[in-house]
C-alpha cells in the first residue's frame, strides 16, 4: 500500500513537471534576447503564436485532469498518449463513429436522432462539447475508426467477440436492464466502446449510463423510440400500399413545401400519412380537411384557401410546423421537431403547460424523454395526452420506415 501511494505521489508530481513544461514561456514568442522574464511582466502574445499558446495551455490543463483521474497504476508513466477525454474536452468536440439503424441514429430534418444517438447527446451535453457523428456501413469498419483514432468512441450493437478482437472496452447503455430495450424492439445490446476502460471517457460514460437516475432516463426514451409500431403485417402492407400508390402523385409537392419552409420532405410526408393516410379529399366528424388536416381557422392563418387542394394543405401544414418549431425555439435542436409534432396536434399552449409542471417539480422541462413520460403517464385523465403521445410516436416511426426501407 505504501509502495502504490508513493507512485502516485511521484506520478503527480511528475504530471506537474510535465505540465509546467508545456505552460512555459517560449523563447521564440517572447522575443527576448535573455531566458529570464520577470514574474511581474506581462507578456503579450498575438496572432497566429497566441492561438497555438492557448491551445497548448488548455491541453495541458486538461490533461493534468484527465491523468489524474486514472487509476493509480496508469500513472507510473508520462509517455502515454493524452486520453480521448483530455482530446475530447481540447477539441470541444465528441467525435463518434456509428452505424445508422433501429437502436443507433437516423437522419433527419437536417439533425441526427435515434435512441442511441440521443443518448450520446446527453452525455456530451453533460460534458458541455459538441458532437460530431460519422457514419459506418458496418459494425467492423466504425470500431476500426475508433482503434485507429478516427473517433473517440463508437456507438453500434456490435458483438462482444468482435470488440474482444479489436481489444476494445464497452459499456451496454442498458446496463443489464437489457428487457427494457428488447420490450420497445430495440437491440438489447446497443453499446459505447471506447479504446480503453481506463480512460476517463470511459469511466464517467460508465457512470452517466448506469446511475439509476440516467437509467430511468434511459427506459423513458426506450418507450419513446418504440419499434414495434409497424411490426404487425396490416400496418406494413397498408403503409406500403398507400406510398406506393398514392405518393407519386403529391410527391414533388411535399418536396417543393419542404424546401420552401426548410423541413425533411419525408418528414411531411410521415404527418400526411398520419393525418389523412395521404387522402386529399379526408374529413373528419370535426370538420377538418385535407392531406394534412387543417382546421379552417389554421388554414385561414397559414394563407390556404382550399383546404383540399393537395400543394395547399401541404404547404399549410409545413408553414404551420415551422411556426411550432420557432415556439419551442429554447429546446435543444434534437429535441425540438417532437415538441413541434406534439404542438401541431394538441396546440402550443398544452405542450407549454405540461412544460411548467415538470419544471415546477425539478424535472428537466426541455427534455422530450420527459414530455413523453407525462403524455404516458396521464392519458388515462386525459384523452388529448395520449393522442399526442401517439401522434408524435407514429410519425416517427412512419419516417424512419421511410428512411430505412424502399416503400
Amino acid at each position: 500500500m505504501q509502495r502504490i501511494t508513493y507512485r502516485v505521489k511521484v506520478s503527480a508530481q511528475g504530471a506537474k513537471r510535465h505540465i509546467s513544461y508545456l505552460l512555459r514561456p517560449s523563447k521564440r514568442l517572447l522575443h527576448t534576447k535573455s531566458n529570464f522574464v520577470p514574474a511581474v511582466a506581462p507578456i503579450k502574445v498575438t496572432g497566429f503564436a497566441k492561438t497555438k499558446f492557448s491551445k497548448t495551455k488548455k491541453l495541458a490543463q486538461v490533461s493534468s485532469i484527465a491523468l489524474l483521474s486514472l487509476p493509480a497504476e496508469s500513472l507510473t508513466t508520462m509517455n502515454a498518449p493524452v486520453p480521448a477525454y483530455a482530446h475530447v474536452m481540447l477539441e470541444n468536440t465528441l467525435t463518434v463513429a456509428a452505424v445508422p439503424g433501429d437502436s443507433t441514429y437516423f437522419a433527419t430534418d437536417g439533425f441526427q436522432h435515434g435512441f442511441g444517438y440521443d443518448l450520446v447527446r446527453s452525455y456530451a451535453d453533460g460534458l458541455g462539447v459538441n458532437i460530431n457523428l460519422k457514419a459506418y456501413a458496418s459494425e467492423e469498419a466504425a470500431l476500426r475508426a475508433l482503434k485507429s483514432g478516427d473517433a473517440d468512441m463508437a456507438l453500434t450493437t456490435a458483438s462482444t467477440q468482435l470488440k474482444s478482437q479489436l481489444d476494445l472496452a464497452s459499456v451496454n447503455v442498458s446496463c443489464g436492464y437489457d428487457t427494457s430495450l428488447t420490450k420497445n424492439g430495440l437491440h438489447p445490446k446497443v453499446s459505447w466502446t471506447f479504446n480503453s476502460a481506463n480512460d476517463p471517457l470511459s469511466q464517467k460514460a460508465s457512470y452517466f449510463l448506469c446511475d439509476s437516475i440516467k437509467l430511468e432516463h434511459t427506459q423513458k426514451l426506450a418507450a419513446f423510440y418504440n419499434q414495434n409500431l409497424l411490426k404487425d403485417a396490416y400496418s406494413q402492407d397498408h403503409f406500403k400500399k398507400t406510398l406506393t400508390e398514392k405518393l407519386p402523385d403529391y410527391q414533388s409537392s411535399f418536396q417543393e413545401q419542404a424546401r420552401n419552409y426548410n423541413h425533411d420532405w419525408e418528414l411531411l410526408v410521415a404527418m400526411g400519412y398520419q393525418e389523412s393516410h395521404l387522402n386529399a379529399n379526408a374529413v373528419s366528424p370535426t370538420g377538418v380537411r385535407g392531406i394534412m388536416m387543417l382546421t379552417n381557422n389554421t388554414a385561414k392563418a397559414m394563407g390556404v384557401s382550399d383546404r383540399v387542394d393537395p400543394y395547399q394543405s401541404i404547404g399549410g401544414g409545413a408553414r404551420y410546423l415551422e411556426q411550432m418549431k420557432a415556439d419551442f425555439a429554447d429546446v435543444p435542436k434534437t429535441d425540438r421537431i417532437w415538441f413541434a409534432l406534439a404542438a401541431y396536434n394538441m396546440g402550443p399552449n398544452a405542450v407549454k403547460g405540461i412544460q411548467r409542471k415538470l419544471s415546477a417539480n425539478g424535472i428537466d422541462d426541455k427534455s422530450w424523454a420527459n414530455i413523453y413520460a407525462y403524455l404516458s403517464e396521464n392519458r388515462a385523465s386525459n384523452s388529448r395526452y395520449g393522442q399526442a403521445m401517439h401522434y408524435v410516436s407514429n410519425i416517427r416511426s412512419y419516417l424512419e420506415t421511410i428512411k430505412t426501407q424502399t416503400v
